[in-house]
């Protein structure tokens, strides 16, 4: 979808149709993911007809998506298992319990790259893949099936263009390029469109106050299933009780259906042998990075919206 002159042109397109949306997710490490995976079943710009599980121990993640959705009463979006390649146990095994897909009723795909490219075949017209977890999958998915980077625009949360972890005011190499250097390398090297929310933006996307209070107290399925993943997380003691860790990932959600938000610029990047995301006239490849805020206050508006409307 292209980007739209105008909010209103933009909101009038958006009424008119869902934009198709593939959810490549490394859900379970980051509690990320799950803000974003319920982020997405909440917007109704975007029409989500797959979710892979990524990185590591895939399983136990697609059991993690299956309670997820059977909580939030989505059980007809199919899930697919992504590529296996740890036994790193996943940071909300609390949240997760003895829950089996023994009476799952939704569709779950063991070979979650194929569910992938058949998606996107399945599609009328270019597909967004959200890719919100080091890039495993896409690289296996372009191996078997090269033609699918010419059905396919790319979205993802990746990157350190300029700005570091934290709002650091120097780059670094960021989680999902550096888990997978050679996956990043590759998908960098197919011939779609890629649009990213670097570290520059997203990396100090915080929600404080009445915004994470609305979120907290919320009632609606979506918002449940993130608190008590939240509060379930291993690592949720490291940040205040009273505001969410960095929703990183949320960013690129946005980003299929609306980038009013953010300020887009297109930079020519290589990826180096450590995971930065550089930018390079003469070798890089065109990425759309989203630099800087236009309007944040408005995007969290939005992402709170997506998780407490009825």
């Amino acid at each position: 979808m292209g980007v739209f002159l105008s909010t209103g042109l933009l909101c009038l397109s958006l009424h008119i149709s869902a934009v198709p949306v593939i959810l490549d997710t490394d859900i379970g490490d980051d509690i990320d993911d799950t803000w974003a995976l319920c982020m997405l079943i909440g917007s109704p710009h975007a029409d989500l007809k797959l979710v892979v599980t990524a990185s590591d121990d895939t399983p136990t993640k697609t059991r993690l998506v299956a309670k997820m959705l059977e909580r939030m009463g989505r059980t007809d979006i199919p899930i697919g298992t992504g590529k296996k390649n740890s036994d790193r146990p996943i940071h909300q095994a609390d949240w997760l319990g003895d829950y089996t897909l023994d009476n799952y009723p939704g569709v779950v795909h063991e070979d979650g790259v194929q569910a992938l490219i058949d998606a996107i075949h399945a599609g009328e017209g270019k597909v967004v893949l959200c890719v919100i977890g080091p890039q495993t999958n896409l690289a296996e998915a372009l191996q078997r099936d090269p033609s699918i980077a010419g059905k396919t625009r790319v979205v993802t949360m990746a990157g350190s263009v300029h700005i570091g972890y934290g709002g650091k005011e120097t780059p670094e190499p960021e989680w999902n390029v550096r888990r997978d250097l050679e996956a990043a390398k590759a998908v960098f090297a197919a011939p779609w469109e890629i649009s990213m929310a670097p570290l520059d933006t997203c990396g100090t996307l915080i929600l404080k106050g009445e915004r994470y209070r609305q979120v907290a107290e919320s009632q609606t399925a979506r918002a449940r299933v993130v608190m008590e993943n939240y509060a379930a997380w291993r690592n949720r003691r490291h940040y205040p009780q009273d505001e969410s860790s960095v929703l990183f990932d949320t960013l690129a959600i946005g980003m299929i259906y609306d980038e009013s938000h953010v300020a887009m610029e297109t930079v020519k990047l290589s990826i180096d042998d450590k995971g930065m995301t550089v930018p390079d006239e003469k070798n890089g490849r065109p990425v759309r990075c989203a630099l800087h805020w236009k309007d944040r206050d408005g995007f969290e508006k939005h992402l709170v919206a997506c998780l407490v409307s009825p």
